[in-house]
């Protein structure tokens, strides 16, 4: 045997040679693959990082700190819990308030009144809606510093129970530690997530950030939802023998929308921390050699497929031919996942025309990042091929995807800017783009579905549907509304990475849900707040576009654009929602001219029941009603310098609103009786 190897050929010992390292390089490289998708799949099946108290740390950054990590799935509803300590927030209204959530989805979701107080110490549920921004799950809201003395720290554990944390606040607000002050207001994410495939997979609908009480457990809190305590532990990537502390937030996986009753268990005992056992007895040992071990095949496997990797690539290296550039590639990824047709448009792209594509290559790179990118075909079946009775107003139709409402809206042009917005911006009063098509040349923007239509709508049309005054706006709503507003602009001009300002703001760009919550929509004309300075940034355009009765002055005379811009069309938007009035009445009255008009001279009171919508038949408040048209009058003042700011509007706004929850209608009602029999008397 011996005498026949050696009379093998050199050149066949070698080929053997090389096959056979081939084939162990290739089988490395599939146990390579192997250990690498079981790492990634199980990495998946979590949601979070547990805080494990670094919260507390706010002089130190960790990653689980700043929020949970968004999967594919853009925006869901989620719970939070709360447990009111103090009478300053014990009723869903004040609760609310401070939550960014609507009274009567807390007062369902616990089987309470809207105005009940709550005990003191007892654990509600509060349902929010859950997006994604930055690659971080959030939900906004925002806060006003009250007194002197007020940290990151306090108002992260002590006003929002640990629901955000002192990093968060310090990493999303311009403000640094040392700089608060009373009368700032903060921009608050408040931590929450979306279930993950698996999670949605195996029945869970929501996942609810819990706020861990002394001597629970990850058992006993699974109790308390009749969940597996299982998925609790990966939902928040925690082992069998892992300690949770309590005042710390833990997600926990719900198959329904929690029980309107929360029955919180007794606290119990901390639990010992588990036994060390002997070195080389226990699991954790011997996983310990095994993750050696897999570590040194994976090193070794690396090395070889690098060393392959490099001579294959010196050897071909004069064929191979460059790969498309990034650009080019992401188009041709967006339209192979649209259209055949779009495919082809998209590999002409760099020597066609604005006619034939209506996103920049940049805003196609861009926008396949972070939104859901739907086939034609996807579109025509949800809108019924675009049918008529869809049609919401113009070229907006009504669309269903398995079972959820949405807006599709056709365009024609470079709509990149707006799509590049949108999918950066996560605020709940600013309408939620989800995702786009392109083919034939339009783009078709999916966005979240507002179920009342535009404030325009219920204020201004003709439509008997609006005009109906059994369903007209009422003065709670209203207000709600101006605040809704107020609250998304604060939001684009001082808590938006970049600043923007909107430029198209009026009702007919103000959509409202199923709970007449306003949503800013329309961000087409958006611009960048470029240089910032005391007054904001400052820009100049010979283009102005805009809507007659909405543009302020400076804007229409010498192309200036900064954000007061917005809070002059604000100011109109507040005007019309005591109205009832359009921008530009009969003659080209303007109504921010208007406004001067009612509040200056003799017998105000009275001129300003003449200018109050009669939709609302003198059911306001009118000390309230004087206070929003103060505002108003602010804001359309000619001079720009002259306006406040819109952080300024919105903590006046916040004020009537807070005033406007403790108004009782019949209280009115009373006072004009008796004026009603005075007169009558006389």
């Amino acid at each position: 045997m011996l005498e026949e190897n050696h009379s093998i050929p050199l050149n066949l010992k070698l080929h053997h040679k090389e096959t056979t390292t081939t084939t162990i390089i290739m089988a490395t490289a599939l146990l390579l693959k192997v250990l690498i998708l079981s790492f990634l799949i199980s990495s998946t099946q979590s949601q979070q990082e547990y805080v494990n108290n670094k919260q507390l740390d706010c002089n130190n950054q960790y990653n689980s700190t700043y929020g949970n990590i968004c999967n594919s799935n853009p925006s869901c509803q989620s719970y939070l819990t709360f447990k009111p300590t103090s009478p300053l927030y014990n009723t869903p209204s004040s609760i609310s308030y401070l939550l960014n959530s609507t009274p009567s989805l807390i007062a369902q979701s616990n089987n309470i009144t809207d105005v009940d107080p709550i005990p003191t110490n007892t654990m509600i549920t509060v349902p929010v809606n859950c997006s994604c921004s930055n690659n971080l799950y959030q939900h906004n809201t925002s806060y006003s510093l009250k007194a002197l003395g007020e940290t990151y720290f306090s108002i992260a554990n002590n006003t929002y129970q640990a629901l955000t944390t002192c990093q968060a606040l310090e990493a999303q607000n311009k403000y640094g530690m040392r700089n608060l002050t009373a009368g700032l207001n903060l921009h608050v994410p408040l931590r929450c997530a979306c279930p993950t495939k698996k999670q949605l997979d195996a029945g869970f609908k929501y996942l609810l950030t819990y706020l861990v009480s002394e001597g629970e457990t990850v058992s006993s809190i699974a109790q308390i939802f009749g969940v597996d305590e299982q998925s609790v532990l990966d939902a928040n990537e925690l082992s069998s023998t892992a300690f949770v502390f309590f005042f710390t937030p833990l997600l926990v996986p719900l198959k329904q929308e929690p029980p309107a009753k929360l029955q919180i268990l007794a606290p119990q005992p901390e639990s010992p921390p588990p036994p060390q056992s002997p070195a080389g007895d226990d699991g954790s040992s011997s996983s310990s050699k095994k993750w050696v071990i897999v570590g040194v095949v994976i090193g070794v496997a690396l090395l070889a497929i690098l060393l392959v990797f490099l001579f294959c690539f010196y050897r071909r290296r004069r064929h191979h031919k460059a790969p498309p550039a990034p650009v080019k590639a992401a188009a041709k990824n967006l339209l192979d996942s649209t259209s055949t047709e779009g495919t082809k448009k998209v590999s002409d792209h760099t020597t066609s025309t604005s006619e034939s594509w209506s996103l920049s290559s940049e805003g196609i790179r861009y926008a396949v990042e972070s939104l859901t990118v739907y086939k034609f075909e996807e579109l025509e079946k949800a809108t019924g091929s675009f049918s008529e009775e869809n049609r919401i107003k113009g070229s907006v139709y009504k669309a269903s995807f398995k079972g959820d409402d949405a807006a599709v809206k056709i365009l024609r042009g470079d709509v990149s800017g707006e799509i590049n917005i949108l999918k950066r911006i996560n605020h709940t009063n600013i309408i939620r783009l989800s995702g786009f098509c392109v083919y034939k040349g339009n783009t078709y923007l999916v966005y979240e579905f507002a179920e009342n239509d535009s404030l325009d709508d219920w204020l201004h049309t003709v439509d008997k549907k609006y005009k109906d005054s059994s369903v007209s706006l009422s003065w709670t709503q209203r207000v709600q509304i101006a605040h809704d507003v107020a609250d998304a602009l604060n939001y684009l001009h001082n808590y938006a990475s970049p600043p923007h300002v909107h430029k198209n703001l009026k009702s007919g760009n103000v959509l409202l849900d199923g709970n007449f919550r306003g949503k800013v929509s329309n961000f087409g004309l958006a611009r960048v707040v470029e240089d910032q300075g005391e007054e904001g940034g400052f820009q100049l355009t010979r283009h102005v576009v805009g809507t007659q009765g909405y543009m302020a002055p400076e804007y229409i005379e010498n192309g200036v654009i900064t954000p007061k811009m917005d809070v002059f069309a604000f100011g109109v938007v507040i005007l019309e929602l005591l109205s009832g009035r359009e921008a530009v009445g009969s003659g080209d009255q303007l109504l921010s001219v208007t406004i001067s008009q009612v509040l200056e001279g003799d017998n105000v009171r009275e001129k300003l029941r003449g200018f109050m919508d009669p939709n609302l038949r003198g059911e306001y408040p009118l000390d309230l009603a004087y206070s929003m048209a103060v505002v108003a009058k602010q804001c359309v003042a000619r001079d720009l310098n002259s306006r406040p700011n819109i952080a300024d509007v919105l903590m006046t706004l916040s004020k009537i609103q807070s005033s406007t929850l403790d108004w009782d209608p019949s209280d009115e009602l009373e006072r004009s009786r008796s004026v009603s029999q005075m007169s009558d008397s006389r």
